[in-house]
């Protein structure tokens, strides 16, 4: 890996002094659009490789083994109590829920309930369902419903924490099914004080969509190599399931940052900036789902990159308020500035209509088609054999995701620039609208690209040469039709799913009431974070018993015999 990162690093060194080379610049308009846009790739694309070759540190050290040994030292005499620096501790297990599918938020209830160790499993139902009311009552899980959704995810787990008394959070999303040793890999970390979170990464169970495959294989470079080689430097952040929180780091910055909807980024950055510290470990810890629709990657895609540009545009990391290591400053420089990539594709996609329309050319005409193919493949060529490496094989579904995300990205920066609220929508959940509704900008960038292309081909003929810019732009051409092809498909099966039956609605308010059910237990209280304790400080609250919880309570006994308790 570190060979393909040094030969990739000097791929690009060759193709940025190739453009930059006076010698080589074509006409102004096109020149320009290349070098705004290779800039920012290959400035990317040199930050990454950095980060990669440091990403060899191993974060479990003598202090973590230890720990790892002691966390169960009761574990003989069948008590699971997790123990940290000799002491007792209690873990707080959230899951958030927004009107996701009752079977998916069993899934990961019965997984987060049977997670090894001695915890509470905490449902934080946003959506405000009955059913899922039931279901943490059937399953052993505390249950809570709030007056409001104001601060979305973020404000839902802040009230939450109103609740849970444990020194430890693990916040997992309704999708992401935790693995039973989540807490025995994840905690013996905070046996140092300075670390304010662990996270670990986000991994896909159900690769069998273009969009979710194309969704999933774009994030395994940065999970598998970025975040790991951020360690180093302090500044692998929260990416808001997955991960487990210490309680008084989250109180002393005042909860979970509310603000934007990237409040797991945002949250990350500002424990930074307070002296925190953060580990990321690359174990696969819980399976999700990912986005498997258009519409659903279109607003995952545009929430992130909403957080992103906000960061960069509203506090940005390079500022000289910000209170940041510079090693700290450039990585979460290159995370705020991340989705700008995304908009290069849009700049790139012009060129060769400039060329074929108004023999504007991008660079010198003395320059062969094999030497610009020469450094051309230094860089992309190597890039696309270091994402090959990092997931097994050539992911034919990233690239065209990448190319033809542009308006998703456009759209969020100009929503940051004129301050418009994107508003919250859970990763994965999406109605059955035709796909087409999202894709218009595609669809005509592709009628666009398909005339001038033949347009290309036309003038070729004529001239009896065949040129890079038909080339480039049919293969652009192609690129956009193999994405409208997926949509197509994605609009049939709709479609189909829509002639068996009738869609259940999206998550509607209720009647304003906030709701705190618990299950009964299976003994006597224990002392620490007692119903009494949280009674008190939610007066308002309604408090409902199951009348069958005390029979129901025993599911919470995994195999394993970690419990919820």
């Amino acid at each position: 890996m570190i060979l393909l990162v040094i030969v990739a690093t000097i791929g690009v060194l060759a193709y940025g002094a190739f453009l930059l080379d006076p010698l080589n610049r074509g006409d102004l308009l096109p020149y320009a659009m290349v070098i705004v846009a290779e800039t920012i790739l290959v400035a990317h694309a040199l930050l990454s490789m950095w980060t990669i070759l440091s990403s060899g540190q191993n974060p479990r050290d003598f202090a973590y083994h230890d720990a790892e040994t002691k966390l169960f030292p009761r574990l003989a005499d069948g008590d699971d109590t997790l123990y940290l620096n000799g002491e007792p501790v209690l873990v707080d297990v959230f899951v958030t829920v927004y009107g996701e599918d009752l079977g998916t938020v069993r899934r990961t209830v019965e997984a987060a309930v049977a997670i090894r160790g001695r915890h509470r499993t905490w449902i934080l139902d946003d959506g405000r369902s009955d059913d899922v009311r039931d279901l943490a009552a059937e399953l052993g899980a505390w249950y809570v419903r709030r007056l409001s959704s104001n601060g979305a995810k973020a404000g839902n787990i802040n009230h939450a924490l109103t609740l849970a008394k444990g020194a430890y959070f693990a916040v997992f999303d309704a999708d992401f099914v935790p693995k039973p040793d989540f807490l025995r890999e994840t905690l013996p970390f905070f046996v140092n004080d300075s670390i304010a979170f662990v996270q670990t990464p986000q991994a896909y169970g159900n690769l069998h969509t273009v969009i979710a495959r194309g969704a999933a294989y774009m994030q395994t470079v940065f999970y598998r190599f970025i975040q790991p080689g951020r360690n180093r430097f302090n500044a692998a952040f929260c990416v808001g399931t997955n991960v487990v929180f210490r309680r008084t780091a989250i109180d002393e910055i005042g909860g979970i940052y509310t603000d934007s909807k990237s409040e797991d980024v945002w949250t990350a950055l500002t424990l930074h900036e307070r002296g925190w510290r953060s580990i990321f470990i690359p174990d696969v810890l819980a399976v999700g789902d990912a986005p498997e629709t258009v519409e659903a990657y279109s607003k995952q895609q545009l929430r992130w990159a909403t957080g992103g540009f906000e960061i960069l545009l509203r506090h940005n990391p390079l500022g000289p308020k910000r209170k940041l290591t510079a090693d700290q400053r450039i990585q979460y420089f290159v995370t705020a500035s991340f989705y700008l990539t995304g908009i290069c594709p849009l700049l790139l996609l012009l060129v060769p209509p400039l060329e074929i329309y108004f023999e504007l050319r991008p660079m010198n005409l003395d320059l062969t088609v094999w030497t610009w193919a020469l450094y051309y493949a230094g860089f992309y060529l190597m890039q696309i054999l270091l994402a090959w490496f990092a997931v097994g094989s050539f992911r034919w579904e990233t690239l065209t995701l990448a190319t033809v995300s542009f308006p998703i990205y456009v759209k969020a920066l100009a929503n940051v620039i004129t301050g418009k609220d994107v508003g919250w929508h859970v990763t994965g959940s999406a109605s059955t609208k035709s796909p087409f509704n999202y894709v218009v900008p595609q669809i005509l960038f592709f009628v666009f690209l398909a005339l001038t292309t033949v347009v290309g081909v036309w003038r070729d003929a004529e001239n009896g040469v065949f040129t890079l810019a038909t080339a480039w732009n049919a293969t652009n051409t192609v690129i956009l039709g193999a994405f409208l092809v997926a949509v197509m498909r994605e609009s049939r099966h709709l479609r189909q799913l829509r002639e068996r039956g009738p869609v259940l609605p999206a998550p509607v308010d209720v009647e304003p009431i906030t709701v705190v059910a618990r299950p009964l237990p299976l003994e006597p209280a224990a002392p620490v974070g007692d119903s009494a304790q949280a009674d008190s400080e939610e007066p308002e609250s309604e408090l409902l018993d199951d009348a069958n919880s005390r029979r129901r309570r025993r599911r919470q006994l995994s195999p394993t015999g970690g419990r919820s308790s």
